[in-house]
């Protein structure tokens, strides 16, 4: 085993150099592979259309929301989503995973194929599984395409160029599409900052995120669907036959369609009311408003780092500027560098209460991001910014099934209050990935109803049980909570471990800030 190790470096090495010596590490482009330029559907005439109009008429200019807090809820909403879509189906998503909750989506999209629609699934590929049959596998269905953007390398590519573009072209590989939506027959979506794994719907028996996703209906959707377009029509958009070859084989297809079918009976999946109906009779809880669509352009990740322009950063900037009295931050990598640390301390000082709900050390699940936010940490508290670090504690309640077990959390949510009127939700983080490396987006909703359903998570998810107050006593940091009713006070980052903080100081050492 330890020769084949060797055997297997000795290689790499030689791999590594000849490919930076010798090959020429530019990918072919997409359109070297069949694909075809497809854009959304028309939903007016499907159920989902014919239940939306007649609301969507009486709140002209507006659209429809509902707030998604709790995992079961989003992963509930996405499968009914999913089974009442008749004509088209557009997702898109960071990651994709084939878990738990990800094989009953998949099973849901399979089902929706097999009755003709059309499902079009576009994906980032740093966490495509590329040993993982399961998407050529339903690639292969004539209903389903799938498109995977900016790919590490094409299977065309021989080995030598695919290590050359990891290595010599680090710099590209490292920007990513961070954007999450989900739109059935270009009438109802979901976005937000879930991806599709248990983790994300509170599912997982050992670690959750704690997220929100929003669910949208009326003239914000077309907008959603349009920016789909342009990431799956774009020249980073690549069809998964470029990178894994699509199996001619009845036996898998069939095997993977039995796995699915058998893993939904397993997990007991309750007949759930027609959505169509529910959105005709009024049943689904909306919330009516004006709204905008802030998304970055796919190109984005080819322009040079002077060039680049932050859409979603450029409108969160413009919201804050608006701000007469609070502003309120939860992003889970929250890195604001100096220029960011300065503007929300100018915010302060014009009497504007600033809030910010982050990850403590201890509950972060990425350390490298938290060493850059721990720089600015003491010029923020200092500055007159509330701080908040979410505690890892036990963050679900146990329900029926896999669903709501209890585990430790960590914060995902990307949400932003301006005066309580205005809600920002979407995939961007606070922090230089999201505005120079990521493609990202940002729904803009013009909503005192929305913005107190927000505030009411933001105040509970802030108390002293649920966070770290972070303070200052004298010149030096302290960490407030309370533990069974008791004030606990710290003067180092609580509950971290031994670990984390040698990893974190390890990190400090490196210039890893514009990666985070």
């Amino acid at each position: 085993m330890r020769k084949k190790h060797y055997m297997l470096l000795a290689g790499l090495v030689l791999s590594i150099a000849a490919a930076i010596f010798f090959f020429d590490p530019k990918r072919p482009p997409a359109d070297d592979y069949a694909r075809s330029v497809t854009h959304a559907m028309a939903g007016e005439d499907t159920p989902l259309g014919r239940a939306v109009a007649p609301r969507a008429l009486s709140h002209r200019g507006e659209s429809g929301f509902m707030l998604l807090s709790r995992g079961k809820d989003s992963l509930q909403w996405r499968l009914a989503a999913i089974e009442a879509a008749q004509r088209s189906l557009d997702i898109q998503y960071y990651m994709i995973e084939n878990d738990n909750t990800g094989k009953l989506l998949l099973e849901a999209m399979l089902r929706a194929a097999d009755r003709g629609v059309r499902v079009r699934i576009l994906m980032d590929d740093l966490n495509l599984r590329g040993a993982d049959p399961t998407w050529p596998l339903l690639n292969a269905h004539s209903h389903i395409e799938i498109r995977i953007f900016n790919p590490f390398a094409t299977r065309d590519e021989p080995v030598f160029t695919r290590v050359s573009n990891v290595f010599t072209g680090l710099g590209q590989f490292s920007k990513r599409m961070h954007n999450k939506i989900l739109v059935a027959d270009n009438t109802l979506a979901i976005a937000g900052g879930r991806n599709l794994g248990d983790e994300y719907f509170d599912a997982s028996g050992d670690f959750n995120f704690r997220d929100v996703d929003m669910l949208a209906v009326g003239p914000i959707v077309a907008s959603m669907s349009r920016s789909f377009d342009s990431y799956w029509n774009g020249d980073e958009a690549f069809p998964l036959a470029a990178l894994h070859p699509t199996p001619d084989n009845p036996q898998a297809v069939s095997g993977l369609r039995g796995l699915l079918q058998r893993h939904w009976q397993e997990e007991h999946i309750a007949a759930r009311a027609p959505v169509a109906g529910q959105l005709q009779h009024g049943e689904v809880p909306l919330v009516w408003a004006k709204a905008e669509l802030a998304v970055d352009a796919p190109s984005k990740i080819n322009l040079p780092k002077e060039q680049v322009g932050s859409k979603p950063g450029l409108l969160l900037n413009r919201m804050a500027a608006k701000a007469k009295q609070e502003f309120i931050i939860v992003s889970p990598y929250f890195v604001p560098g100096e220029g960011g640390t300065e503007a929300l301390k100018a915010l302060v000082d014009k009497n504007i209460s600033v809030k910010v709900l982050t990850n403590s050390l201890a509950s972060s699940d990425a350390v490298a991001a938290h060493t850059g936010y721990r720089r600015y940490r003491q010029a923020l508290v200092e500055g007159g910014v509330e701080l908040y670090e979410l505690k890892p504690a036990p963050g679900a309640h146990p329900h029926s099934s896999r669903f709501g077990s209890s585990s430790l959390s960590s914060l995902h949510s990307k949400i932003y209050v301006v005066d309580r009127r205005d809600v920002i939700v979407g995939s961007f983080n606070l922090d230089p990935r999201s505005v120079t490396l990521n493609t990202e987006m940002l729904l803009v909703i013009h909503s005192p109803e929305l913005a107190g359903q927000v505030i009411t998570m933001f105040e509970k998810a802030t108390r002293p049980s649920a966070s770290f107050h972070v303070v200052l006593q004298g010149k030096q940091l302290e960490w407030v909570s309370t533990e069974e009713g008791q004030e606990q006070r710290e003067g180092a980052e609580p509950d971290a471990g031994l670990w984390r903080r040698i990893k974190v100081n390890l990190f400090s050492l490196l210039p890893l800030e514009n990666q985070v």
